[in-house]
């Protein structure tokens, strides 16, 4: 073991890791299965992958490729060594719009790819769900299809040529003709009758080695051949594939039907005409979107309980509007809606792309596994097919929520193997046994594109006979005789119930922290939420998605919420790591900036800010804690103390502008030094307001049963609202509580304001401090309770506190009624004026820059923010992702270069970008402190700008870009930044 990690580690130019917390992170793809590897290596040029496989099999070690890792059937984990190509082999090489086609590194994301493309006009026919994380060598390996399929073709269609080195060593470019791997030829002609009759039957039959691409009538192709094999013949160096014409103006024709299976028995009337997807979806997995994400999440379905939505094309928008109705008047159906392309066809697209994700519960919330989430039939049985696999869940006893390529016959669907019990491993297998059985007896295949990997292989002798099991095995010696190459996959496979993940893990239950309420109390439940879709690798933010900002900044799994799952998961297994103090997870949650963007971009719903908080509670509780959590974890003591007698807050803001007392005070209470320093409010914002407020405030002054606005007392003609200020609004920024106040009276309400001042313990929350947390948040239940129950809006001023409120408080309190009804009775201000008709600045001509905050994204959302600015008439710059201050993450010593880093993801480019005249415009105090801090722009609230702020505001345009230097793994190092 130690000469080969030498050898390895002597023989690359790229990092060999064998740590724990690597090797956790590696330990799982997006399957059910969980076999940690030896040592996990991260190549930077195609030497380094020869280097590696020559080394590896001199010492006779496992190889695993892995790409973007979101293989579900297990095709990605081994126990010798991973190759992680996605990290550093990840360039579009070139781009040849003459031939159209691209030569591509095997890391290279399928996006990536399209974007290299989209200048020319060029595409890449198939694309995954996952296409934003998904590698083109990952693709390749398992032939993978996409919605587009059946008109663009699948992965084996489109690539021309594989540079590649097999079992043996031997490189070699694969293409037309198979005269690079000798034998080869002679195996194909022996089993001439067993491959036309068993392989290539139908397009979606993906399980097995493809031999079909073999046959002389089909004009061997060895590039295509390969195509599919799982990395279990040859690692992939370098591909050329073939680019398609972007389609015109794509219309999406949604179907309804009265269940899937009628969806189903309708595909073959909507194939003929040509349209570019066809796809089933389930009105359960509607339901799960508006559960997850609100009830406006679904656009406007026609009415059904199960749906076809057929993207078509045109040469016009009007002419693909046509082509749709054309396929509607031949649909079987009066039920349709023709839906142009625009926000709402790509927000249905959308939906199908999370689909992986979400189907990773069911409807009562319980965990729903992959392993028969893949199977395929020839589309014109689909519909018969999906009924009797409908009766056999039913004979099980477990549910599942189908959905998929419905024109290629693909169904795709996750279902509640009861892992979690004694007898669940058993029911998987057994399932997964007659499940083949089924799927054989319809003529189609146990995978359809994801590949068979652990989850399926063994399934293969259930659709094949003896002959073609022995054609495999002939394959496999003549390109990997020592089997190394991804073993124990499609030949000679392993057990399908072995190394199951969920069944290893032990219980770890709730224990005085958060309650995981929504996983059954347990923490075990809640950290396996993460099915490994790996959205958190994905780049988002250009279609306003904010997760995962670390991981975007690093690029480093470690970084990415699924890796950090995976190590939190590693701690349940009590594998490779036991110990809620163990360094490896410190190290993991470390650069989590509990954004809880996760909360609401991840599908499956992972809130690893919930987690992280969970864990630093376990890990301090009752022991001396790091710096930080005292200084900016009791920050809201510290501005009580200093605003409680008239003038110490001055003198205070006064001494602390001095740099070097500054700096000392930074460094002493465990923040970077190069920050700047907090400055205090000179007046307590509670003391202003009831020198500025006119209204009794009592409690017992509140009355009227009527109500109006969302449930708004009245008292007389001016309802009443509840300005709740949070701690950051009473002790360290007030001009937004202030200009609130005027907001509201300008709009008619009686401003109320609460007997005392009342803490929502944000900063104890994410510093893990959750027994104080608690003590804080039961006086402000006690304050707030009997405003929400005379029905009185809570409006919140700062986001994260106003979120706190809305979720946080809830699961930290799940059996306590108040925390229910004020979570239902709290709201930002944009909430309460969005229905009303307020006057808002002219701001025509304006461009208005807005950083909304990542926990408003995550629990209350900005529609209603989008839709105030909108009549503004100025231009709006929503920037997506987080502004990397992040509360207590950016100033914490240590954190300073990936805060940067992040804010240069979004913020600072948006920034920068702004025209002259601009308006920065953020809610959250973090977001305009790291504005102020890093690029010296001034930012406002909404209730700023809606008192006629925007007049005053000094914007600097010229926002200075602060350089990163990074790491050779792609960490940032050290920052350049301004001089303090």
């Amino acid at each position: 073991m130690g000469d080969f990690i030498a050898d390895l580690t002597h023989s690359i130019a790229g990092t060999v890791d064998t740590s724990a917390r690597r090797r956790a992170e590696y330990a799982v793809d997006a399957s059910n299965y969980r076999v940690p590897p030896r040592a996990v290596v991260f190549p930077t040029t195609t030497a380094d992958v020869a280097a590696i496989l020559d080394v590896a099999r001199s010492h006779s070690v496992p190889i695993t490729s892995r790409g973007g890792g979101t293989s579900q059937a297990g095709n990605a984990i081994g126990t010798g060594v991973v190759i992680d190509f996605s990290r550093h082999l990840n360039r579009v090489l070139d781009i040849d719009p003459v031939a159209k086609t691209a030569r591509v590194e095997p890391g290279v994301l399928m996006s990536d790819l399209q974007k290299a493309g989209a200048p020319h006009g060029l595409r890449f026919g198939p694309d995954p769900s996952t296409k934003n994380r998904a590698t083109i060598a990952g693709m390749i390996g398992n032939n993978s299809c996409g919605p587009h399929a059946i008109s663009a073709g699948r992965t084996v269609d489109n690539v021309v040529e594989l540079d590649v080195i097999d079992g043996l060593g031997r490189r070699f470019t694969a293409g037309e003709g198979l005269d690079p791997v000798p034998g080869l030829s002679d195996l194909a002609s022996s089993h001439l009758g067993v491959i036309r009759t068993e392989f290539g039957r139908f397009s979606r039959q993906a399980s097995a080695y493809a031999l079909e691409h073999l046959l002389p009538e089909n004009g061997p192709n060895l590039a295509r051949f390969l195509v599919g094999s799982e990395g279990t013949l040859t690692t992939t160096m370098e591909a050329v594939v073939s680019l398609g014409d972007v389609p015109n103006s794509p219309t999406v024709l949604a179907l309804g039907y009265p269940d899937m299976f009628v969806a189903a028995d309708a595909v073959p009337r909507v194939l003929p005409h040509g349209p570019l997807a066809v796809e089933g979806i389930d009105s359960r997995l509607m339901d799960m979107v508006r559960a997850h994400k609100g009830k406006d999440a679904v656009p406007e379905l026609p009415a059904g309980s199960g749906w076809l939505l057929i993207e078509v094309a045109g040469a016009t928008a009007a002419e693909a509007v046509a082509n749709a109705q054309v396929i509607a008047d031949d649909s079987g159906t009066d039920s349709y809606r023709i839906i142009p392309a625009g926000p709402e066809a790509s927000t249905l697209w959308g939906i199908r792309a999370d689909a992986g994700g979400l189907a990773g519960r069911t409807e009562k919330g319980d965990p729903a596994w992959t392993g028969w989430e893949d199977a395929a039939v020839p589309p014109d049985v689909l519909g018969d097919y999906l009924r009797e696999q409908d009766e056999l869940m039913n004979s099980y006893g477990v549910v599942g929520l189908p959905y998929g390529h419905f024109g290629d016959g693909c169904v795709h669907m996750r279902t509640n193997f009861p892992f979690d019990q004694p007898e669940g491993t058993e029911i998987f297998r057994s399932f997964l046994m007659d499940a083949g059985r089924l799927v054989t007896k319809f003529g189609g295949s146990a995978s359809g594109e994801h590949g068979d990997g652990r989850a399926r292989s063994e399934l293969l002798a259930l659709q094949h006979s003896t002959e073609a099991v022995t054609a495999l095995e002939q394959v496999k010696r003549l390109f990997d005789p020592e089997a190394l190459l991804n073993p124990g996959v499609i030949v000679d496979p392993l057990p399908l119930d072995q190394d199951l993940r969920r069944p290893q893990a032990i219980s770890i239950q709730a224990a005085g922290g958060f309650s995981f309420s929504h996983d059954k109390g347990s923490f075990t439940d809640a950290v396996h939420r993460c099915v490994g879709v790996g959205k958190c690798r994905a780049d988002t933010t250009g279609s306003g998605g904010f997760m995962c900002p670390s991981y975007l900044a690093t690029r480093d799994e470690k970084d990415s919420t699924r890796g950090r799952a995976r190590v939190l998961q590693e701690v349940t297994n009590g594998g490779l790591i036991n110990d809620w103090n163990s360094a490896a997870v410190h190290e993991s949650l470390d650069l989590c900036l509990s954004c809880k963007a996760c909360g609401s971009d991840c599908p499956a719903g992972v809130d690893m800010a919930q987690y992280k908080s969970e864990v630093l509670h376990r890990t301090y509780k009752g022991k001396v804690r790091p710096l930080s959590h005292y200084s900016l974890g009791w920050l809201p003591i510290w501005g009580k103390a200093l605003t409680a007698v008239p003038g110490v807050s001055a003198i205070a803001n006064a001494a602390l502008s001095l740099r070097p007392l500054a700096k000392l005070v930074l460094a002493g209470g465990g923040m970077d030094t190069r920050r700047g320093m907090v400055s205090f409010n000179t007046q307590r914002f509670s003391r202003w307001a009831k020198k500025n407020v006119t209204e009794a405030q009592a409690r017992d002054e509140l009355v009227g049963e009527h109500y109006v606005r969302s449930s708004t007392v009245q008292r007389g003609h001016r309802p009443q609202v509840l300005l709740w200020a949070d701690s950051f609004s009473e002790y360290l920024s007030d001009a937004g509580a202030r200009a609130t106040v005027a907001v509201l009276e300008a709009a008619g309400f009686e401003v109320l304001l609460p007997e005392s001042q009342a803490c929502c313990g944000l900063t104890l929350i994410s510093t893990g401090q959750l027994d104080a947390a608690r003590a804080r948040l039961t006086h402000t239940m006690e304050v707030l309770v009997p405003y929400a129950q005379k029905g009185v809006p809570i409006v919140g001023i700062e986001p994260s506190c106003t979120a706190v409120l809305r979720s946080d408080l809830k699961d930290l309190f799940p059996d306590d009624t108040r925390a229910s009804l004020i979570a239902a009775r709290t709201s930002t201000i944009a909430e309460v004026l969005v229905e009303s008709d307020i006057d808002v600045p002219d701001l025509s001509g304006r461009t208005i820059v807005v950083q909304p905050h990542c926990h408003q994204h995550s629990v209350m959302g900005f529609a209603a923010d989008r839709k105030i600015l909108e009549r503004t008439g100025a231009t709006i710059r929503e920037l997506a992702g987080c502004c990397g201050l992040a509360g207590n993450f950016g100033m914490e010593a240590g954190h300073y270069e990936v805060s940067v880093a992040v804010a240069e993801n979004a913020l600072l480019p948006g920034l920068r970008d702004a025209p002259e005249n601009s308006i920065f415009l953020a809610d959250g105090y973090s977001c305009r402190t790291q504005a102020n801090d890093l690029a010296e722009v001034q930012g406002m609230t909404l209730s700023q700008l809606l008192t006629g702020g925007a007049a005053s505001v000094e914007y600097s345009a010229r926002a200075k870009r602060l350089p990163v230097a990074r790491t050779e793994a792609g960490a940032p190092a050290s920052m350049i930044g301004r001089a303090m």
